[in-house]
């Protein structure tokens, strides 16, 4: 099934063998598939051409795989997550199937450039950040590793939001992502689910005069569903995501119509497909509360069916379930699925609990992304009821006989049951979802492994008692296909040159670039290439911002969602000191930078944004002040996105990984920018310790608490304000925030950001780390004044990244987790 390799570069080919036939095809869709002249075609209408014939040649890949997954009757993988962020298809699709130089070559003698046309392209709204990247990267090493396996979501008409800055503060508008169509849509109307909502349960006697308990009444949805193929790269196996779009049972009502009521008549309508209209409703007030759990079980009710569906076809024993159907839950949204998997079994299929039970728990697993108690998911029990009666039913049954086992296990532990409960008790009784998922599943994961150690040791301690040997880690990663081969042309054709191509789809043998490090003429070769997609990131920044940067300057990066324990305000408290340091006659050197911002904060949460303002504010200030001129420039790009991540990472010199200790799970820009060769500057935090450990230690610049030094700081208590006191800088730039320095049309604005780290205990440590913080960015201006050197840490950073591909993480949870056999080698 191998795939003869396309390179990139015309002049190395000539005329790719098919450009001709693609060519064709192209114009053959203009005029049959768009109606449109193919004489005189614009961009919009080459670009929707070309993906029709990409379309149609993956369909083909598709149907092949299918069948080889029918005739071989392998174990499939569901992997089911609320969202997936696979940023835009079209080159990704090209690279795939080997023909990017022919598109390029075949859309050049049409008058048009392929990068012009990938313009074309929005970044589709189905996720929001690191969970959804992620989700997209494993779907792409499924299918490049031939792991028989789909990814399940819902096809969201509008994303999260589209960010925009006014006057420095964040806007956010409707992100009407796929309002001009999307061509990579496979709609497949014949496989339609019923969704149920709300009714009541009752008790009756089956044929054998049995009771059971059945779901009765209330309303309900049909799920369609739609695909969106996933090829793998150096083989022809293509597997998909299926999203499912909400469409009303009914049109509208008739009566209400011919009695002249016609908003009435489709009103049921209309709110039945609210649900997979936006990603992520405001949970705020009771509505949107409820409308974020009918999203869950949408989700999971259309993919329960599909999956038995599927099953079905090939046996009818419901026994082999878990031999024939891996079922991985990406965090806790989709852990109704346990309940629902056990409402089919028990109510639909007649099986017995403990029967059901057993097959459940060998069915599931669960991947845990968080580290924070409150980040856990819970939805009130009287919603739950309300919404869906059957299962709350399914989760008190789940619950009893398990703490009755918790009981006689550890009866010398009173409180054990309490702390485990699926049941949080209180004012507002709660369903605890994250333990609903560890009890239904086989295993559980973090993602990195101190975070796999922290919910051992602290957040999941009591079920690792109860489960010895349930929870487990499995390191995140990204796709090297996406975010360094397609990303960043330049350094991969430079890798390539001197290693081969084989680690596009074999990541550890960027090993061989470690000797590459001490050769003089790679190193040069190196910066030069890092240069070009500086300047490209310049031109970007100029285009959507309208601020000219210098890309000799070094740039200074951190992006990712806006948050508290991220820590963009400490990054920002440094900036001030630079410039506080510029503005001073007998400051010490300062080595240029250009620091650059993006991220988007939740709508509702207001210190977030109000970080973003500040960023701006100081933006500004700097840019306005000649003492800065060509040493200091800050940029916050809006609207981030993968495809403006692709531009960002690749051009990275320095990659700001500082969040608290202890806080992040594992996060995956780290991994992006290091595998681009840019330098960290981090806290032992997530994937940052095993990043450490890879590249060595003298090749990342660490700084900091460590996590248990942050839980041991938070213990004993801290005297914030003998930070402020005993460091002159320090001092200096909070009384400038807090004076209005950067807000002089309102001094008091900024005084929000500042009183919560002096009177409100600094809960994420930005005053404790400050100094480390400073010193270590000393050491880092210091590095960087010496560009060989540099350029040799950057040589090494790519070199030892080969960990971090999530073709390691896909085929560590296929072997230990999913026992899935791939199809191809």
């Amino acid at each position: 099934m191998q795939l003869t390799m396309d390179e990139r570069k015309s002049d190395v080919l000539g005329a790719h063998p098919e450009k001709q036939k693609l060519k064709e095809d192209i114009l053959r869709h203009i005029r049959v598939t768009l109606g449109n002249d193919p004489e005189r075609p614009d961009r919009f209408s080459c670009y929707l051409g070309l993906a029709q014939c990409v379309r149609e040649r993956l369909l083909d890949r598709w149907i092949d795989s299918q069948r080889a997954l029918y005739d071989t009757q392998s174990k499939r993988v569901y992997f089911l997550s609320l969202e997936f962020l696979p940023g835009p298809f079209l080159r990704n699709y090209l690279i795939s199937l080997g023909l990017e130089e022919a598109a390029r070559q075949a859309v050049g003698e049409l008058g048009i450039d392929l990068n012009d046309l990938e313009e074309e392209e929005n970044d589709p709204g189905l996720g929001n950040g690191g969970l959804g990247r992620l989700a997209s990267c494993y779907l792409d090493s499924m299918a490049c590793c031939g792991v028989p396996g789909y990814g399940y979501g819902i096809h969201y008409d509008y994303g999260i939001f589209q960010q925009s800055l006014e006057n420095g503060y964040q806007r956010e508008q409707c992100d009407n992502w796929a309002q001009l169509g999307n061509p990579w849509d496979v709609q497949r109307r014949r496989h339609v689910f019923q969704v149920r909502y709300f009714g009541h349960t009752e008790t009756y006697e089956d044929d054998q005069g049995r009771l059971r308990r059945r779901w009765t009444g209330g309303q309900s949805v049909n799920a369609m569903a739609n695909d969106i193929l996933i090829p793998g790269y150096g083989n022809k196996f293509v597997s998909n995501m299926r999203l499912w779009v909400a469409q009303s049972s009914r049109e509208f009502e008739l009566h209400d119509f011919n009695q002249g009521d016609y908003i009435g008549a489709v009103q049921a309508k209309v709110l039945s497909e609210t649900i997979s209209k936006v990603l992520y409703p405001s949970d705020e007030h009771e509505s949107g509360k409820e409308l974020r759990l009918k999203q869950q079980y949408f989700l999971v009710a259309a993919t329960m069916a599909d999956i038995m569906r599927r099953f079905k076809q090939q046996s009818s024993i419901l026994a082999d379930l878990p031999d024939n159907v891996a079922i991985q839950l990406n965090d806790t949204h989709p852990s109704i699925a346990v309940a629902e998997l056990m409402r089919i079994l028990v109510d639909d299929e007649g099986m017995g609990w403990d029967e059901a039970w057993s097959i459940c728990g060998r069915t599931f697993a669960y991947t845990n992304h968080t580290v924070l108690p409150e980040a856990l998911e819970t939805w009130p029990v009287d919603l739950m009821s309300r919404l869906l009666p059957r299962h709350m039913e399914i989760i008190y049954e789940i619950n009893n006989r398990f703490l009755e086992h918790v009981r006689r296990e550890h009866p010398d532990e009173p409180h054990l049951p309490e702390k485990l409960s699926l049941i949080q008790d209180g004012p507002v009784k709660m369903v605890r979802m994250a333990n609903l998922a560890i009890v239904g599943s086989h295993t559980v994961n973090g993602v990195a492994e101190l975070h796999s150690r922290i919910i051992k040791e602290d957040l999941f301690n009591d079920f690792e008692r109860v489960f010895p040997g349930r929870l487990q880690n499995v390191t995140n990663g990204i796709t090297p296909r996406r975010w360094l081969y397609q990303a960043n042309p330049n350094l991969s054709n430079l890798i390539s040159s001197r290693i081969g191509s084989g680690w596009v789809r074999d990541l550890d043998q960027l090993t061989r670039l470690i000797p590459l490090a001490d050769d003089e003429d790679f190193r040069k070769e190196w910066q030069a290439s890092k240069l070009v997609n500086k300047q490209r990131l310049a031109r970007y920044i100029l285009r959507h911002t309208g601020i000219g940067v210098n890309p000799t300057t070094m740039f200074d990066v951190q992006v990712k969602r806006i948050h508290e324990y991220k820590r963009q305000l400490l990054n920002i408290l440094h900036v001030i000191t630079l410039y506080n340091r510029l503005r001073d006659p007998d400051g010490p050197p300062v080595t240029p930078r250009t620091v650059i911002f993006a991220g988007k904060a939740a709508p509702a949460y207001y210190q977030a944004k109000l970080i973003i303002k500040l960023i701006n504010s100081v933006a500004a200030t700097i840019s306005a002040d000649p003492a800065a001129y060509n040493k200091l420039r800050v940029v916050f790009l809006p609207n981030y996105c993968v495809s403006q991540a692709e531009k960002i990472v690749t051009a990275a010199d320095l990659s700001e990984q500082i969040s608290t200790a202890g806080f992040e799970a594992s996060g995956t820009g780290n991994m992006k920018m290091s595998l681009n060769g840019a330098l960290t500057i981090g806290t032992l935090d997530g994937a940052n310790v095993e990043i450490m450990e890879e590249v060595g230690r003298e090749n990342i610049f660490i700084f900091g608490l460590t996590a248990d030094e942050v839980a041991e700081t938070r213990q004993v208590g801290h005297d914030t304000w003998s930070y402020y006191h005993g460091n002159a800088e320090l001092r200096q730039v909070l009384d400038m925030i807090s004076n209005g320095f950067f807000s002089p049309e309102d001094p008091q604005l900024f005084r929000q950001i500042v009183d919560p780290l002096l009177y409100g205990g600094d809960f994420y440590l930005l005053l404790a780390d400050y100094a480390a913080f400073v010193a270590a960015q000393e050491e880092v201006g210091r590095a960087f004044e010496d560009s060989d050197g540099w350029a040799r840490m950057s040589i090494l950073n790519t070199a030892n990244m080969g960990k971090f591909s999530s073709d390691r993480s896909v085929m560590e949870y296929a072997d230990r987790i999913w026992q899935a056999k791939t199809l191809v080698e």
